[in-house]
């Protein structure tokens, strides 16, 4: 099989003084409610060997589980609209509660006495050169949200998408119903988060981060979100 890695990626990675090969695997553009099982068994299992490890995108399995907000049901507070002018935006990160759907959002899913509290945390510190203290607050339900932006693909624009439920456990069902070793990752290129990764994988978190610290899956229209990953013999 030749291993072929999205445009300005590599195919090789070194991790631990071992040589590892990633492929991008590309699929159909996929839509709410399809299922991850299928889709594994679609693209991933006609390349895959004992061994291999398979990077899949958050995104991907969220909506395959449905794990949708749409735009057109928020109900967009004053707290919303203020909170989001003041936040800035990496543009590595992704689109941010800079986008007052995200905003919103952050007030449904932890509150909006957390949400204040957070962003007059996260704006004091940022007067001393310290950010991302909004996100460390808030947690992941609200950072790992996904969506709002049409720039892409035009369908993102009318919903977000929150990260996937059981991480692990769908990691885990992956191998019990295909045989393929998964982990679960939320990856930018400014950081890449291991959700959840199959028992059966017994490198550690920080081994499976640096496996794609370059984040392979590409940020862009890739359609990849399978990175199949193999120690080069």
């Amino acid at each position: 099989m030749e291993f072929k890695a999205n445009n300005s990626k590599k195919v090789e990675i070194e991790v631990n003084g071992q040589i590892y090969m990633r492929h991008a695997i590309q699929t159909h553009f996929v839509n709410i409610g399809e299922s991850y099982i299928d889709l594994v068994n679609k693209y991933v299992k006609p390349v895959y060997e004992e061994g291999d490890i398979v990077s899949m995108g958050a995104k991907i399995i969220s909506l395959c589980q449905k794990r949708i907000v749409y735009r057109k049901d928020l109900k967009i507070s004053w707290l919303a609209k203020f909170l989001s002018s003041f936040a800035t935006q990496h543009s590595a990160a992704g689109i941010g509660v800079g986008e007052v759907c995200k905003m919103q959002c952050a007030i449904d899913f932890v509150g909006a006495p957390k949400v204040l509290w957070a962003a007059i945390a996260g704006g004091v510190c940022k007067l001393f050169g310290k950010r991302g203290v909004f996100y460390d607050i808030v947690g992941y339900e609200v950072t790992g949200l996904d969506g709002f932006y049409p720039d892409v693909f035009p369908e993102y624009g009318d919903f977000g998408v929150r990260i996937p439920e059981n991480p692990t456990g769908v990691c885990n069902e992956i191998y019990e119903k295909t045989g393929v070793r998964a982990m679960l990752v939320d990856a930018n290129d400014f950081e890449r988060v291991i959700l959840g990764k199959a028992d059966c994988i017994d490198l550690t978190v920080k081994e499976c981060q640096e496996l794609i610290r370059d984040n392979p899956a590409g940020q862009d229209d890739q359609c990849t979100p399978f990175i199949l990953i193999r120690k080069k013999k």
